[in-house]
């Protein structure tokens, strides 16, 4: 939950700058739910100071797999004294564990036995899974996480200023919210794909 105006005193514990990747433009209040977690030992200062992409990335579809590159800046932000702070923290590199880096930060931190429940609290249930529309191919196969798929025909990319060939394969696939659009790496560049012009590589 972001909130736009600014407490002076929250700006001079952030240093003016996100508590999580340390940019300086686009700063809101950000506060760590859930809403109707009540548990035992949550401080009563539940705000945060984020930019615009970390509570953007943050507030992602909850099994999307958020861009690792930017939280990088976890490895120094999972030290901060503020607790809101570490739980956003602990929640993003538990999200990001499948990949190393991410995983070995997590397993240098300590949360205390109150933040790790409030920190967990705020994680998706494994039956959010059930509430997703799936994204299907043109055959009608279910397309997951870091599937590989070819394209079935040619593609003209928006913006790019080229034509995605018949045939080119796209390894590592991010599904969106948008059950009907998936990203992927083309010709060096990121790009959204039309699911119905794919065909999952089995």
């Amino acid at each position: 939950m972001t909130i736009n105006t600014i407490d002076p005193i929250l700006l001079e514990r952030a240093g003016n700058a996100c508590e999580l990747c340390a940019a300086s433009d686009a700063l809101s209040v950000y506060e760590v739910g859930p809403e109707d977690y009540n548990g035992d030992g949550v401080p009563s200062d539940i705000s945060t100071i984020l930019c615009a992409t970390c509570v953007t990335l943050i507030d992602g579809h909850p099994n999307s797999n958020p861009s690792s590159g930017h939280w990088q800046c976890l490895s120094t932000s999972m030290w901060s004294q503020v607790p809101a702070v570490q739980v956003l923290a602990w929640r993003m590199l538990t999200r990001l564990s499948a990949e190393s880096w991410a995983q070995d930060l997590l397993d240098m931190m300590y949360l205390d036995e109150s933040l790790t429940a409030w920190a967990s609290a705020g994680l998706p249930e494994e039956n959010d899974d059930l509430n997703r529309i799936p994204t299907r191919d043109s055959n009608g196969t279910e397309l997951a996480e870091g599937d590989t798929i070819t394209l079935i025909k040619d593609l003209q990319v928006k913006g790019a200023g080229f034509t995605a060939k018949r045939g080119t394969v796209v390894r590592n696939i991010h599904l969106t919210d948008n059950p009907e659009h998936i990203e992927g790496k083309v010709s060096g560049q990121h790009i959204v794909l039309v699911s119905a012009f794919l065909k999952k590589v089995v």
